[in-house]
């Protein structure tokens, strides 16, 4: 809870924040959605993402509809991440000279027109013709960062010749050798940042893709090929491309098929990754090194101590560990711990402007999004993606205008004081 105190010997107000553990809000904010003839799936709020996501869920097959918008388990944490948000307000402030709002912000070696990132999205490329390929130049138009996914249907190669210099999503692999060639792929392709993800040791059960056999078949059946061929211009577009293929690894499978690839090389992620691999990561990787998947201060401070450069708080979106706090819950403890030393992102349940804001209030230095650029690319392809960014950087533009700050340095230095415990 954030508490005012008046005793600064200047007068000003003093902001505490109590230990966000002790007291987390109920999971709350999601509801069942049962189909006729189907299963009951939960439903969170979009936010300002809701017509790209129903535009989205209206185009795409149900395999990947399914893909994008579900949880773990009973998708707890997917829910949990977007009711921790209800929790906070931002203070409005008036007498104040806000006339022209800097959304801009340095992030990870990089400075972006705001402090959003499109975070690494596994088989994007099958949401839209368009791929990851026009993803990367929505981001490079709108001056958002932007990660590709180890699982990109565009090879990272073809990610990097957009320009807007892309972090590249690194697996550590059980073969290391595989891991090595993916980092000088990345380095002769001019990619100058990695992101190494540490919370998929093991991938659980998601009921939905378990539902709709994703990942759990080598090719598809015939179930999942009328479920395609039920959304006709999907189809289209896909096939403008040829065969789908997992082409950032292809190089690494003789596997034919989105599905055939991503079975085979999901079952190759190290799950004996620990501190001392991710020191052997930063032996060989001489670029920026983020470590993505932080969600308690002691794997902050290990990470740190391994030579990383900067974290990303998330959960996964809810798709891994369920149930699991809320990334906004635990991000102060994590900020404390980190002290200024790195930059931190907050990834997973930002859907509104205030949430942007409250993040960087409790700690962020940036956000990064991903089930809402995926949506966005599935609605409208690289156009879409564009427009969300732009809807969301001006929701961040109202939220700050509105508390009375001119741009992201006064919002971070005012810190929790910009905030109301609801």
């Amino acid at each position: 809870m954030v508490r005012a105190k008046s005793d600064d010997a200047d007068g000003g107000d003093r902001c505490t924040l109590d230990d966000g553990l002790r007291s987390l809000p109920r999971p709350g904010g999601g509801r069942r959605r049962c189909l006729k003839g189907a299963w009951c799936m939960t439903v969170v709020d979009d936010g300002a993402f809701s017509g790209f996501a129903e535009r989205a869920r209206q185009r795409l097959p149900r395999l990947f509809a399914d893909y994008v918008d579900g949880g773990a388990h009973g998708e707890r944490s997917m829910v949990r991440n977007r009711a921790a948000f209800g929790k906070w307000g931002v203070v409005p402030r008036g007498l104040r000279d806000v006339s022209r709002i800097e959304t801009g912000v340095r992030c990870f070696g990089q400075d972006w027109a705001a402090p959003i990132m499109l975070a690494p999205v596994g088989f994007a490329g099958m949401l839209h013709s368009d791929r990851e390929t026009g993803a990367a130049r929505a981001a490079k138009r709108s001056g958002a960062g932007f990660a590709v996914s180890t699982f990109s249907i565009d090879a990272m190669e073809d990610v990097a010749a957009v320009g807007g210099k892309p972090f590249a999503q690194i697996y550590v692999f059980r073969d290391r050798d595989l891991t090595r060639d993916m980092l000088a792929r990345a380095a002769s392709c001019g990619i100058e940042g990695i992101i190494v993800t540490i919370d998929t040791a093991i991938t659980p059960v998601r009921e939905r893709d378990v539902r709709n056999g994703f990942r759990h078949l080598a090719r598809p059946s015939v179930r999942q090929l009328i479920g395609l061929a039920g959304r006709p211009r999907w189809s289209a577009g896909m096939l403008k491309h040829g065969m789908p293929l997992i082409g950032n690894l292809r190089p690494y499978t003789i596997v034919r098929g989105v599905m055939g690839q991503a079975r085979e090389m999901a079952a190759q992620i190290d799950p004996t990754l620990d501190q001392a691999g991710l020191e052997w990561l930063r032996s060989e990787w001489k670029g920026q090194l983020v470590v993505k998947g932080v969600m308690h201060p002691d794997d902050a401070r290990l990470s740190l101590d391994a030579g990383a450069d900067g974290l990303i708080v998330s959960n996964h979106g809810g798709r891994q560990m369920d149930p699991s706090p809320a990334t906004i819950e635990v991000l102060p403890r994590i900020a404390e711990v980190v002290g200024g030393r790195a930059d931190i992102v907050l990834d997973s349940g930002i859907r509104r402007g205030g949430d942007v804001v409250t993040a960087l209030a409790l700690g962020a230095t940036a956000v990064s999004v991903g089930r809402p650029w995926a949506w966005a690319l599935a609605a409208d392809g690289e156009r879409g993606v564009v427009s969300a960014i732009e809807t969301l950087t001006q929701e961040v533009r109202d939220v700050l205008g509105l508390a009375g700050l001119r741009d992201i340095a006064s919002l971070r230095a005012a810190g929790p004081c910009a905030l109301w415990r609801m």
